[in-house]
């Protein structure tokens, strides 16, 4: 083989093995962002219908906005968290009057509304409930 020969192969390999590095740093660029997010704590609350907290970690307060309304203050941004809720039963022998929904978004970097309600109830056309719930944050 001759020198020129040689020094193109070089040169090729060169550029595959840089071209590889920097393939590499640019593909663990999105996980490093995973990683970060993945370093924050979760957060959750446990709240009767009317708005009282009855066991948290990671929230600051609780407001009742309206029949079946309610903020959520977080000690944390929860920009890039998933946020998850349940309807809870008033107490141990009542399941609550038919099925319940829960609506849970995020009203804010530090906030979170939820709407509860009951579908199934009869009379008023509005479904809007007061509901206990859970709400879960995590990061």
């Amino acid at each position: 083989m001759n020198g020129s020969r040689k020094l193109a192969l070089g040169a090729a390999a060169m550029a595959l093995t840089v071209g590889g590095a920097f393939a590499v740093s640019s593909a663990s660029a999105e996980p490093t962002r995973t990683r970060k997010a993945a370093a924050t704590s979760t957060a959750f609350a446990k709240v009767r219908a009317d708005g009282v907290i009855l066991a948290w970690s990671g929230m600051n307060s609780v407001q009742h906005l309206g029949t079946g309304r309610y903020l959520l203050a977080t000690s944390a941004d929860i920009t890039y968290c998933a946020l998850l809720g349940t309807v809870n039963k008033n107490n141990f022998d009542d399941p609550g009057p038919g099925s319940s929904s829960i609506l849970v978004g995020q009203a804010g970097p530090r906030s979170i509304f939820i709407r509860t309600a009951t579908p199934s109830s009869g009379g008023s056309r509005a479904v809007d409930d007061d509901r206990p719930f859970s709400v879960s944050v995590v990061c």
